[in-house]
């Protein structure tokens, strides 16, 4: 009986992991191979903007001046290749509940590594014209597209699940309420107050700053930055409505059809640890630069509009992770029994 059930169980999941573990190794062997041409020497797509005092965006900050590598760019990085390439073969040779387990932590640091806000922010900006680090935003995509096949990886590795019906389901009222939280706070929290200070408003800011803004910043990057993350906002709406489940008639090809659910549950799981991450780790710099002295009480009350985006984030945060849990919870399926007719309890007392 155990061969009968278990022996065709390990090739269907060995086809459905496939295609995911060969897109997680060309993913690694990219990343590995551009780590050891930085170790040789190399500095091409390397980035040192955040380990120098240049000023050189477009070309790197200086990076063909950097003689020696960072740990964690160099022998790091490929330490954590091995790590990876590991998660992958054991995904392919024991697709399971560790080998699962695995795969999401995997896709969980490759996501939150590649840090979703930056380029929220960073590429709005570079389209309209401000010098950008494109080794920075190029890497961070690359990592970004790494932690999604590795999410398909480990979705293909774990217990096959039965199909999901087209039909609509409503998600708990609760799951509604806090997606009309997160849809609010980047709208209240950060379109407001930027929109204000691009019209030359020191809204919760002082006028040195204001004009400090003005001059880094064109009218165009400003208006970028201020209108795109609370639009990307209103994606979270498809969490609670139909269209979150089923893509609409109108979509060619598509419509009608069933929403894969890692669409929305990886995106929207990812923003939202980044945006809790953000907000903790940046409140937890403010209040020790608060208490040490570096930073005086009267630089906050100037510029409180800034401190409070802190707390913007981590509630914009919070607010997405919990509907994206609702959803989550709302739309999963019950995984697809391992006994078939011929092993069905009925059966087992006929044998």
């Amino acid at each position: 009986m155990s061969d009968r059930t278990v022996g065709p169980q390990r090739p269907a999941a060995a086809d459905r992991v496939r295609p995911w573990a060969l897109a997680c190794g060309l993913f690694l062997v990219g990343e590995v191979a551009l780590r050891l041409y930085w170790i040789a020497g190399g500095r091409w797509a390397y980035t040192a903007c955040d380990r120098t005092d240049l000023v050189d965006p477009a070309g790197g900050c200086g990076a063909d001046r950097v003689q020696t590598l960072p740990f964690g760019a160099g022998w790091g990085a490929l330490a954590v290749g091995v790590v990876l390439a590991l998660v992958v073969v054991g995904a392919v040779r024991l697709p399971g509940r560790a080998a699962t387990t695995a795969g999401w932590l995997a896709a969980a640091l490759l996501l939150v590594t590649s840090f979703p806000l930056h380029l929220l922010f960073e590429v709005p900006a570079a389209l309209t014209g401000r010098p950008s680090d494109w080794r920075d935003l190029g890497a961070r995509l690359a990592l970004l597209a790494g932690g999604i096949v590795f999410a398909g990886l480990a979705n293909a590795s774990g217990p096959r699940r039965g199909p999901v019906t087209p039909d609509y389901r409503p998600v708990p009222r609760w799951t509604r309420r806090w997606a009309y939280v997160a849809v609010a706070l980047p709208v209240v929290g950060w379109a407001v107050p930027h929109g204000l200070w691009v019209l030359g408003v020191p809204f919760g800011i002082s006028a040195r700053k204001l004009n400090d803004i003005h001059n880094d910043l064109s009218t165009s990057t400003g208006v970028a930055i201020t209108v795109v993350p609370p639009l990307a906002g209103l994606l979270v709406l498809g969490l609670v409505q139909r269209w979150g489940q089923q893509f609409p008639r109108w979509v060619p090809g598509l419509g009608g059809r069933p929403v894969p659910r890692l669409l929305a549950v990886v995106p929207a799981g990812t923003v939202a640890l980044t945006l809790v991450t953000y907000g903790v780790l940046s409140s937890a710099v403010f209040v020790s630069r608060l208490f040490s002295g570096e930073m005086p009480w009267s630089e906050v009350w100037d510029g409180w509009a800034v401190t409070a985006t802190l707390l913007v984030f981590l509630g914009w945060g919070v607010a997405l992770g919990v509907t994206t849990a609702g959803y989550a919870l709302s739309t999963r399926s019950r995984p697809e029994p391992l006994a078939d007719a011929g092993t069905a309890p009925g059966a087992l007392g006929r044998a």
